[in-house]
């Protein structure tokens, strides 16, 4: 059997459903042993974000496997919708996920991927960053949300030209439409426009972004694949 992580420690934020899970099991079928990192015990739902439960959960993971390969930040809120009618937090939430949960995570985890890319046999570690189609296109009814994501985006870019020394490679992956329960959270209204305007497109699976992480995260440490975008085959933005 093919393992091309054995050996390695790989920690996953947002991993109770979606992409997050699929990326787990994906990482834990190439040999990985996975540490996931959430808000809520019951669903691993939300990413810690605050900076010293995010320091702290990354500890955890080390202290319990001894070392830390791989960090795929992928826990997400998309809270869509006109910006006059957010409601009041709204905003506040999406930050705090999907920037802050983002910034903390990888700041806790850099010394770890830094000591592994030395010392392990990989000779380099791993710090992947979901994104999104939003982090490219600002879309009506969308416009915090990209905030975030063009956020995360430039944060990645920069962090991996710090990094290059370092032999800890950062990429993003930025995903279209996916069957996930995303869209859920939205208010009434946004949701059903969402719903529909996506009624006629072949919906990616979370299995596809997961493949796409593999992929970027089992290369030889010739190779640093910074970037993938992942549209739905019948998506047009």
């Amino acid at each position: 059997m093919n393992a091309p992580l054995n050996g390695t420690v790989a920690l996953v934020t947002g991993a109770s459903s979606g992409i997050g899970a699929a990326i787990a099991r994906g990482l834990a079928a190439d040999g990985a042993a996975v540490a996931l990192v959430a808000r809520r015990v019951d669903r691993l739902k939300s990413l810690v974000t605050d900076a010293t439960r995010a320091a702290d959960a990354v500890a955890r993971a080390v202290t319990e496997w001894g070392r830390l390969d791989i960090v795929v930040n992928n826990a997400g809120l998309m809270l869509a919708g006109p910006v006059a009618d957010a409601p009041d937090g709204e905003w506040e939430r999406m930050l705090s996920v999907n920037l802050n949960g983002t910034l903390n995570i990888a700041r806790a985890a850099l010394p770890h991927l830094r000591r592994a890319a030395t010392i392990g046999p990989r000779g380099v570690a791993d710090l992947v960053n979901i994104s999104s189609t939003s982090g490219r296109l600002a879309r009506s009814g969308n416009a915090v949300y990209s905030l975030t994501k063009f956020g995360v985006n430039g944060f990645s870019e920069a962090l991996r030209q710090e990094l290059v020394p370092h032999r800890v490679r950062v990429g993003v992956v930025a995903p279209g439409i996916v069957d996930t329960e995303m869209a859920t959270h939205t208010r009434d209204g946004v949701r059903e426009a969402f719903l529909d305007q996506v009624a006629e497109v072949t919906l990616m699976q979370p299995s596809d972004i997961a493949d796409a992480v593999r992929y970027m995260v089992t290369r030889g440490r010739r190779v640093a694949v910074n970037e993938m975008l992942v549209r739905a085959a019948e998506q047009t933005w």
